[in-house]
């Protein structure tokens, strides 16, 4: 599949989409399709489906195997099987390789049908019934032309199949906790915000959470006023913005530019704490101002960058 549309620009607080399907059978006997979007930072390649390898030891029935790819050996997730649902077999199948957290992965779809561009705005936050007959991997909802498509939680799912990839502190490192900082923390991830706030406080900091970048933006603009009517700088409030990068409303790219456009808010220092911070997209964190960008699960460098950069910003 050709991505020549892939947006350049960072900031503009849209993201496109691979839209694909998935082809299942109702327990009635009928035929449904389900269609589904995965955000274009995440997807390396489009390909038919490879021969596959078992594994001896899969952590889960929807673990078909492994494929080499390149001299890179991927592991391959049947998404219907994953999601509860009874793929219709016997036909062309389409495996989207997605590189985030640092781990590159392959998942089985039924098809692929095109890229999508959108504003985060256009995205509305699943309801509890979706969440529940998707087995809560679904992060978002938005209507395209006549259909409706579910934007996949592939983290929560590599998560799950990877309990020893998730956030964790070093219990090791001492965190020096007699100096409190106050580190506003925007995560539309329930799981990871919470999870989050708790291992940052352990590192000794004082924890504000959201779940959008709007809401995010609303806070600052409360401290700003705040700070005003004391004749201080935001710094005497806030020390510090930890932002993830996908969230509907407002995303973390676009929160980062308001922040380092505003002249008020500007020497505030942000990081970037998310699945999509690698080499191959670290230029976006660059062309919005970010301070930092720490991929996930990261936390204990997290927690040692965000003291560091305070401490400068400081001085």
């Amino acid at each position: 599949m050709s991505q020549t549309g892939i947006l350049l620009e960072s900031g503009t607080n849209e993201l496109e989409i691979v839209e694909f399907f998935l082809n299942e059978n109702l327990p009635d006997g009928k035929e449904y399709k389900g269609y589904y979007g995965v955000n274009v930072s995440k997807v390396l390649s489009i390909i038919n489906r490879p021969e596959v390898t078992e594994l001896p030891n899969a952590p889960h029935p929807c673990v078909l195997g492994a494929f080499n790819q390149r001299s890179r050996i991927i592991p391959l997730v049947d998404l219907a099987l994953w999601m509860g649902k009874q793929r219709i077999k016997g036909q062309d199948t389409k495996v989207i390789i997605t590189e985030f957290n640092r781990l590159i992965n392959g998942f089985l779809v039924s098809g692929v049908t095109r890229i999508h561009r959108l504003s985060w705005e256009e995205i509305e936050a699943p309801d509890s019934y979706t969440d529940k007959y998707s087995s809560n991997s679904i992060t978002g909802v938005v209507k395209i032309e006549d259909r409706i498509v579910f934007l996949i939680d592939l983290e929560k799912i590599i998560a799950e199949l990877n309990p020893g990839a998730g956030l964790k502190l070093d219990e090791e490192l001492d965190w020096g906790t007699e100096k409190k900082y106050t580190a506003l923390v925007a995560d539309d991830s329930t799981l990871i915000r919470n999870m989050l706030g708790d291992l940052l406080e352990k590192a000794g900091f004082n924890v504000l959470k959201v779940k959008n970048g709007k809401e995010a933006w609303d806070e600052l603009e409360r401290f700003k006023t705040v700070a005003g009517e004391k004749g201080e700088s935001i710094s005497s409030i806030l020390q510090i913005v930890i932002s993830d990068i996908e969230m509907p409303m407002v995303d973390g790219l676009n929160l980062t530019k308001r922040i380092k456009t505003d002249p008020e808010l500007k020497s505030l220092p942000v990081i970037l704490f998310s699945s999509l911070i690698s080499e191959r997209l670290r230029h976006k964190g660059e062309s919005v101002g970010a301070d930092d960008q720490i991929s996930k699960p990261e936390v204990s460098l997290l927690a040692q960058k965000a003291k560091s950069l305070i401490e400068e910003s400081l001085t």
